[in-house]
């Protein structure tokens, strides 16, 4: 019993951090102010790189949403890097490219015969080899990106002393449960993200929607001493960057600037995605990011833990009921401001109830990222 006593402390005391955690990403949340988009005349130049494996069924209209920007055509360019596809990905893209002559293709089974495990970073690490301009900006195949997209990032270019620029993504969410559990972790993730950003506090971003110049790319050596780690393209060049310019880090806080991205169609691809995101912890070198993830997975693990323990001693129910609640309401306020940010408010409607759901997939994405294998894009990664 006594044991039982102190395990309720730890979990008590282990909330009260995880508080003050989530009460400091609010408040910097708050302190975003939304970029001014005042007209300015463009003239950065992007290289805009899409990794991509398989995506016949979405490389169209992303790269058509892209060329949509109405931003100057000698301005930018678009390179699709293709990841061994056996589907019709790259003829797609070569018919594009006899409409729009600054579309292109490489081919990594022209390149690669070797076996490796991180074929994104050699995906994009190729495109940056063979970019023409200054500015690299990445996203997903399966993403579409608004109008205003490369007016904005240009826009705050010039406006910003700025080499890394992180910036929004969201979900697209229908009414099931699963795609709404995952626009909900989702966006609690991009809220932590816009925060961290803001005030320096860690290193966040996501390569759906992010841009960095090219010649800073070289200066860290791209993805070297990374480029074992299948996952972490984004996150941890972020941090090699601002390692090295830890005051010209940016995030570009407009809802015109919003990429958005499917959740995963089923459980199974949505495990795999979490297991593969949450593998690249433990290869942080930005230490503050992996004492956060290791506080969440640890209140995590002993309101699960506590929860297993009501089934042997039912007078436990009420006590972990208590800390549910109490879990939900603090983060209540800083999930809402972000759902406000992205138009979900609706989303919250769901949130208490989604709270046991959450405690278990990240016990169990968090265990198997770290001990455990996942399949991605066809591939087993270790």
């Amino acid at each position: 019993m006594q044991l039982l006593t102190y395990f309720i402390y730890i979990t008590a005391t282990l909330l009260c951090l995880y508080l003050l955690l989530i009460n400091l990403y609010l408040y910097w949340f708050s302190k975003l102010k939304m970029f001014d988009t005042t007209v300015i005349k463009p003239a950065t130049r992007f290289t805009v790189i899409i990794p991509a494996r398989n995506e016949e069924e979405n490389i169209e209209n992303c790269i058509r949403s892209i060329l949509d920007n109405n931003y100057p055509e000698d301005l930018f360019e678009i390179i699709v890097a293709d990841d061994f596809s056996t589907d019709r990905t790259p003829e797609i893209v070569h018919d594009l490219q006899t409409t729009y002559p600054n579309v292109h293709i490489i081919s990594l089974k022209n390149i690669i015969t070797e076996t490796i495990n991180s074929y994104k970073k050699r995906a994009i690490e190729l495109a940056v080899a063979q970019s023409k301009y200054e500015w690299i900006i990445t996203t997903d195949a399966d993403c579409i990106v608004p109008q205003q997209w490369l007016h904005l990032f240009d826009a705050y270019i010039q406006k910003n002393n700025r080499v890394f620029i992180a910036a929004p993504v969201m979900f697209t969410c229908n009414n099931s449960f699963l795609d709404i559990f995952q626009c909900l972790d989702f966006l609690s993730l991009q809220g932590i993200t816009a925060a961290s950003v803001y005030a320096g506090a860690h290193s966040m971003c996501n390569g759906a929607n992010l841009a960095y110049k090219k010649s800073v790319f070289y200066e860290v050596d791209g993805f070297k001493n990374a480029d074992h780690i299948a996952s972490g393209d984004d996150m941890l060049l972020m941090h090699k960057i601002k390692t090295k310019y830890p005051e010209n880090i940016g995030y570009l806080f407009s809802g015109k600037v919003i990429v958005k991205t499917p959740p995963m169609p089923d459980l199974t691809s949505f495990l795999n995605q979490r297991i593969r995101w949450a593998s690249k912890a433990t290869s942080y070198k930005d230490k503050r990011v992996f004492w956060v993830l290791l506080l969440v997975y640890f209140v995590n693990f002993f309101l699960l833990v506590l929860f297993i323990a009501c089934f042997f001693r039912p007078q436990l129910f009420l006590v972990w009921l208590s800390f549910i609640l109490f879990k939900a309401l603090l983060e209540m306020p800083f999930m809402y401001k972000v759902s406000k940010f992205y138009s979900l408010q609706r989303l919250m409607l769901s949130f208490v109830l989604m709270q046991p759901f959450h405690i278990l997939y990240t016990v169990i994405s968090g265990w198997l990222g770290t001990f455990g294998t996942y399949k991605w894009k066809g591939r087993k990664v270790r």
